[in-house]
C-alpha cells in the first residue's frame, strides 16, 4: 500500500495547490518489469473473483475514471488491465465532444446517465471532468459559470459514494516528451495512425494550459469519498500495475460476500 499511497492526491482541506511537476511520469516504485508483470496477472485473476462476487452481492457498482492528456494511455489501461473482466457486467463509456442532445442539458446529465447499476463496473474515458479541463483551456464557459463546477462535481460525486456507488478517479501522468515520442509511433504505424487528431495538435501547443487545468481538477476535487489517484505513465508496464493493484485493493475493502440461497438448499432434490 506504500506505493499507493504516493500516488494519492491528499483530500481538498488538507493539501495547498498540487504540482504536477512534483510528480515524476517515470517513477516505478523500485519494481522491475519482469517481477510486475507477474504481479499483474495475479491482480487479473483476482480483480475477475472480485468482479463476480461485486455482481452476485449486486449492493455496490464501482465507477472507474481514466483522465489524461492524448496518448497518456487511456486505451492501454483498459485493455491491459480490465481486459480480464467478464463484459456481462462490466462497460466502458467514452466520453467525447458533447452532442447537440448532451448540451440541451446540464453538463452532469450525461454523466449521470452511465453511472452504473449495483453490481456493475464502469469505466470511463474521460468524464465530467473535460467540463472542468478542456472548457477551461479552450474558455468555452465564462469564470462564474466554471469555479462552481468543482464543488458541483464534489457534490455530485458524495451524493452517488451515498448511494452505494465507488469511485476511482486516475490521472495517466505522461511526459510532454513522452507524449511527442508516442504520437510519433502513432504517426509511423499504419494501425495507430488513424488515432491522429487535430486535438493532439491542440495539447502540444496549450500545455502548460492544460497541466494547470488538470492541477485544478485534482487539487480541488480529490475527496475521501472520490479520491483521484495520479498515476506516473510513462512507462506502461507500471502504470498497468499501479492502476490494477489500485482497483483490486478497492474491491477488496468492499469485503463483499455472496448472497443466501433464495430457496432451502437442504430441501432440494435434483431428480
Amino acid at each position: 500500500m506504500g506505493s499507493n499511497q504516493k500516488l494519492l492526491v491528499k483530500p481538498v482541506k488538507t493539501t495547498r495547490k498540487l504540482k504536477l511537476k512534483d510528480w515524476d511520469p517515470d517513477y516505478d516504485a523500485d519494481k522491475r518489469k519482469e517481477d510486475v508483470e507477474s504481479e499483474l496477472a495475479h491482480f487479473s485473476g483476482r480483480m475477475s473473483e472480485l468482479q463476480y462476487k461485486l455482481f452476485a452481492a449486486n449492493s455496490r457498482s464501482l465507477v472507474i475514471i481514466l483522465q489524461g492528456v492524448d496518448a497518456s494511455g487511456k486505451d492501454g489501461t483498459i485493455r491491459h488491465v480490465m481486459g480480464a473482466l467478464n463484459p456481462q457486467s462490466c462497460y466502458v463509456k467514452s466520453f467525447k465532444v458533447p452532442t447537440e442532445e448532451d448540451l440541451s442539458h446540464d453538463y452532469l446529465w450525461r454523466v449521470h446517465m452511465a453511472v452504473p447499476p449495483k453490481g456493475q463496473i464502469a469505466i470511463f474515458n474521460r468524464s465530467h471532468y473535460e467540463d472542468v479541463i478542456e472548457v477551461r483551456v479552450r474558455n468555452l464557459v465564462p469564470k462564474n459559470e466554471l469555479t462552481p463546477r468543482y464543488r458541483q462535481i464534489n457534490d455530485f460525486e458524495r451524493y452517488l459514494s451515498q448511494n452505494h456507488v465507488t469511485i476511482l478517479k486516475f490521472f495517466l501522468h505522461i511526459s510532454k516528451d513522452e507524449q511527442k515520442k508516442r504520437i510519433k509511433e502513432r504517426l509511423m504505424d499504419p494501425t495507430k495512425r488513424w488515432k491522429i487528431s487535430e486535438g493532439d495538435l491542440l495539447v502540444r501547443k496549450y500545455w502548460d494550459k492544460y497541466m494547470e487545468s488538470y492541477e485544478q481538477a485534482l487539487s480541488r476535487c480529490s475527496t475521501h469519498w472520490a479520491p483521484w489517484y495520479v498515476i506516473p505513465a510513462n512507462l506502461k508496464w507500471f502504470r498497468n500495475w499501479a492502476v490494477a493493484q489500485i482497483i483490486v485493493n478497492t474491491l477488496d475493502r468492499m469485503k463483499l460476500k455472496y448472497p443466501q440461497p433464495r430457496i432451502d438448499v437442504s430441501k432440494f432434490a435434483i431428480i
